[in-house]
Formats: C-alpha cells, sequence, structure tokens
C-alpha cells in the first residue's frame, strides 16, 4: 500500500449537502475536479461530472446512456465548490435535497499520457490522493494498454464508453483479473477478461481488453489508488447478523461504497458521514443511495453501519450484510487512524 502525505482529508474530498434552486455550492476547502450529484428526497437520475469532459456534460451512474450536455445542471468548478445554472432535476430541482460528493484530481482538463500503447486524450491526476480522470480513444479490438499517471497501482477504476450506451464497467483489485462488474447494474461479478484482460494493473497502466466497450471514439476513466490513512479498497464476507463484520480501513470513514459481488440481485450502497439522522450518535448511519437507481434516499432508523475510528461495522442483516456473500467495498477517510503513519490499530467494537 501506498503512503499518503494527506493531514486533512477533506482537502481532497468531501460531502455537500444542500438544497436544490441554488446558484452554486460553495465552502469546500479544494477546487472539485469530479462531482457526483443525487437528488435525496425524491427519484431522480445520478448526475456525474468532471472537469476533464468539461462542465454541463453529463453521466448518470444507474444509467447505460452516453454522456449528455444539460446546460442547466453544472456549469462551472469553482476554486470552493460548483456552480449550478439552474433548477435541473439531476442536480439542482427547486426545494429539493440533495448530496453532492466531490474529489480533487490534478485541476482542469490536464494532458496527454503517453506511458500505454494508446496515449489519453487528457489525464487529470493527483498523485497525492491517487485520483486520476482520463479519455481516451481505442480505435481498434486489440487489447490496449493506458497509462494513469498515478505512480501507484490501482485498485478501484471505473469505466464509461462516452458515446454510446453501454455499461459502467468496473475493475476492482478483490475480484482479481479478468472479471469485472457494472456499477450500473445489480448483477454480481462477471468473467471477461475482454474487458480488464489477465494481466493486473501497474504502477503506470493498466489493460483493456478487446470487448467492444472500449472500441469508442472517446472513453472515460476514473482510476483509484490506495493511500493508506485516505483510502481503502478491499472485500468482506456477510454473515446474515445484526453483529456484522468489521472492517478495517485504518481510518475513520467518510464516505463508504459496497457491493455483493458473489451474487445477483443486490444494489450497491453508499453511505457517508453527513447524511446521518441527528438522534445524538454520530457514528451511527442510518441513510443510503443507491448508485444503480434513481431511487430517492433510503433510512433504516437501526443504522445500517457503524463509522468508527479506525473502520466501518455492518449492523444490519440482508443487503449489505448476507450471509456467507462476498462484498468490494470502496471508502474514503474523514481522518486517519493516525495521521501521516500506516499503523495499524486494534478493530474497534462498534456501539
Amino acid at each position: 500500500m501506498a503512503y499518503s502525505s494527506i493531514v486533512k482529508s477533506s482537502d481532497y474530498f468531501n460531502t455537500k449537502l444542500y438544497t436544490g434552486g441554488a446558484t452554486d455550492v460553495s465552502s469546500l476547502s479544494f477546487q472539485p475536479d469530479f462531482v457526483w450529484a443525487k437528488k435525496r428526497s425524491g427519484s431522480e437520475n445520478h448526475g456525474l461530472f468532471d472537469a476533464v469532459r468539461g462542465a454541463t456534460k453529463t453521466l448518470s451512474s444507474n444509467d447505460t446512456a452516453a454522456e449528455s450536455t444539460r446546460g442547466g445542471s453544472l456549469t462551472s468548478f469553482d476554486s470552493d465548490g460548483w456552480s449550478m445554472g439552474g433548477s435541473d432535476g439531476i442536480i439542482s430541482a427547486s426545494g429539493s435535497t440533495y448530496v453532492g460528493w466531490a474529489w480533487k484530481a490534478g485541476g482542469g482538463q490536464g494532458s496527454s499520457n503517453t506511458d500505454g500503447s494508446v496515449n489519453t486524450t487528457y489525464t487529470s491526476v493527483n498523485t497525492t490522493a491517487g485520483f486520476s480522470i482520463s479519455t481516451v480513444s481505442k480505435p481498434n479490438t486489440n487489447v490496449a494498454t493506458i497509462g494513469h499517471g498515478l505512480g501507484a497501482t490501482p485498485k478501484f477504476i471505473i469505466g464509461k464508453d462516452l458515446d454510446t450506451a453501454d455499461n459502467f464497467t468496473c475493475y476492482h483489485e478483490s475480484l482479481g483479473n479478468g472479471k469485472g462488474i457494472y456499477l450500473n447494474s445489480t448483477n454480481g461479478e462477471t468473467t471477461a477478461s475482454s474487458f480488464w484482460n489477465s494481466t493486473s494493473p501497474t504502477n503506470s497502466v493498466f489493460t483493456l481488453g478487446s470487448d467492444n466497450t472500449w472500441n469508442s471514439p472517446s472513453i472515460l476513466f476514473y482510476c483509484f489508488a490506495e493511500k493508506a490513512g485516505f483510502s481503502k479498497f478491499g472485500s468482506y464476507v456477510g454473515n446474515n447478523n445484526a453483529n456484522g463484520p468489521f472492517i478495517y480501513t485504518g481510518f475513520k470513514p467518510a464516505w463508504v461504497m459496497v457491493k455483493n459481488s458473489s451474487s445477483s440481485g443486490f444494489s450497491w450502497e453508499i453511505f457517508d458521514n453527513k447524511r446521518n439522522a441527528t438522534d445524538g450518535v454520530t457514528n451511527v448511519i442510518e441513510k443510503r443511495l443507491f448508485p444503480d437507481s434513481n431511487a430517492a434516499e433510503g433510512s433504516n432508523s437501526d443504522g445500517y453501519l457503524d463509522f468508527v475510528s479506525n473502520g466501518f461495522k455492518i449492523r444490519k442483516t440482508g443487503d449489505s450484510n448476507a450471509g456467507n456473500e462476498t462484498y468490494i467495498y470502496v471508502a474514503f477517510a474523514e481522518e486517519p487512524l493516525v495521521a501521516n503513519s500506516g499503523a495499524s490499530g486494534v478493530p474497534a467494537t462498534a456501539r
């Protein structure tokens, strides 16, 4: 695992809650390069925006649709947030409540990465946080390597054809080589070397197979490397018990996404530290959203997870804790357990 020099996690990732109809979201401590927005109070598609593709260019994680341009959506990436151009339901319907998850890459579009057999059009990269955004044109059906710019091996990659309707195809290290999983689907993992080939990513490139998913004039990739104290990518096995498994991350999470990878019929789930109920028990996470669905925010008064100082603990049966089912997860930190070190902590017993 690569160690991070990050002292304050919120300088690279943060969550903002807001009410639609506003013209902008502010008070982040960085200029975001990737904003993922979702209406909480009702049904609406997710909105994924990034500075590499440019403002108003929209994708929805719950939909296979090609990229669209929505002039009333996110209109600029600002020094401490983002601006919105109107009451577009995907990001700012008047009176509706929203959440926006924001990541910092390299600032703007970046430049071409030439490390692979196919050059990227643009790559915006933040090696400190282990996050890069790239667009690339893969001109034929051959296997190809793509440079990601991270200087560390990516553990999680999201890929999407921008020009045609196709799946969000994800690589996760816990699934292994030659396997993938769709962000827009409740399906479990799929074995297909044509997606990610059978070659592990390296600290400079990842390998695409010959699947038609990747043969497009423009493909988007979000790549994440693991940084101790800031991000963690792994897996766990559910026990279908309210006293669920504890997952050690080495930090108190700010954001966790989980997915049953061994069986179909289970949604992806996102939990964060800002949408919690005001019941005075701050480590109990009671609200969730579903990347593969346009559904409104779900709530469970008994809590889905506990966010504790060194990881998270599952506290509900089914869903993210079905018995003997394997789950992959992606986690980002609120604060490290021990700043700037890789020191191991003793897994806490959650409330």
